[in-house]
């Protein structure tokens, strides 16, 4: 008897072929992944430097502005990342 996980991923593999990557499909993709990391990391910094400072000045509508900055700048970054993946995925 197969568990309700076992027949859930029997089906999704049925709708979906698996997709096969070359080697160069694979260092392309690990290529993008060490650029989106060096930008995530980047603006990380930045903008973690800046609540930094703000915190110390004791500006507190600055923080909160500079961390909903933060988190739409790296969910954007992450977005792009995920896109430029699935056109590397998709091209075959």
């Amino acid at each position: 008897m197969k568990s309700a996980y076992e027949l859930a991923m029997e089906r999704l593999a049925g709708s979906e072929p698996e997709v096969k990557l070359t080697d160069e499909q694979r260092a392309e993709l690990a290529a993008i992944d060490d650029k989106f990391k060096a930008k995530v990391a980047e603006r990380e910094l930045f903008l973690t430097d800046l609540i930094a400072k703000a915190v110390a000045s004791g500006n507190y509508l600055e923080i909160q502005e500079l961390e909903t900055q933060k988190t739409r700048e790296i969910g954007s970054l992450k977005q792009q990342w995920e896109e430029e993946k699935d056109k590397l995925r998709s091209r075959q």
